[in-house]
């Protein structure tokens, strides 16, 4: 989406209905500045209110994320045109969160080898070497946790036997058994547990 479009058409909106930022912003509950970063295309509504905007503007929802009115002969082509791009869109955020997920994985690996190291190359051996390997382990285990959360966040796990896309919460995916991104999970569909690869289309 091309915030910058969608900024100039809410600011165009917003004086063809004879309202300044504030009194958009008052109808709203919200502040001006923040109407202000949205017609410099520095921000996007946030979608708690996205209809209520459209409704006062008197435009549709896909009109403002297309930054454009729509006539009914191109509505079905741009429709298909917005669609496409959010899913292009949410493709590469799921692509940046799924590199982000293992760049965590790779440096807190790094990190709790070399600090075991470190450990068994300065500690001598007794009761705080054992102190230093557990708090390794449990500083370890902190970025795991997020590192989790994001993969859970993006994609889904697919059933091995229905092709099923499973979507489990995040206490499910902890809980599972893994092997790497690959999951132990029961099909809320043909109620079978497998080995459930992650996919993120």
């Amino acid at each position: 989406m091309n915030q910058i479009k969608i900024g100039r058409f809410i600011a165009e909106r917003r004086k063809q209905e004879h309202l300044t930022q504030a009194a958009l912003a008052e109808s709203l509950g919200i502040t001006d500045k923040a109407v202000s970063k949205w017609e410099r295309g520095m921000a996007m509504p946030d979608t708690s209110i996205m209809l209520k905007l459209c409704d006062i503007l008197c435009i549709s929802v896909n009109e403002l994320l297309g930054g454009e009115k729509t006539t009914m002969e191109n509505n079905n082509e741009k429709n298909e045109q917005l669609l496409l791009e959010l899913s292009r869109e949410l493709e590469e955020k799921n692509k940046t969160i799924w590199k982000t997920m293992w760049i965590i994985m790779g440096i807190s690996i790094a990190g709790l080898l070399i600090g075991l190291f470190l450990s068994a190359t300065f500690i001598p051996e007794g009761p705080w070497l054992l102190v230093a390997i557990l708090a390794l382990c449990a500083l370890f285990l902190i970025p795991c946790f997020y590192a989790l959360k994001l993969e859970v966040s993006v994609g889904a796990y697919k059933c091995k036997h229905c092709g099923y896309e499973i979507v489990p919460t995040y206490s499910q995916a902890l809980n599972a058994m893994h092997m790497g991104t690959t999951r132990y999970l029961e099909c809320p569909k043909c109620q079978k547990r497998s080995w459930c690869k992650k996919v993120l289309k």
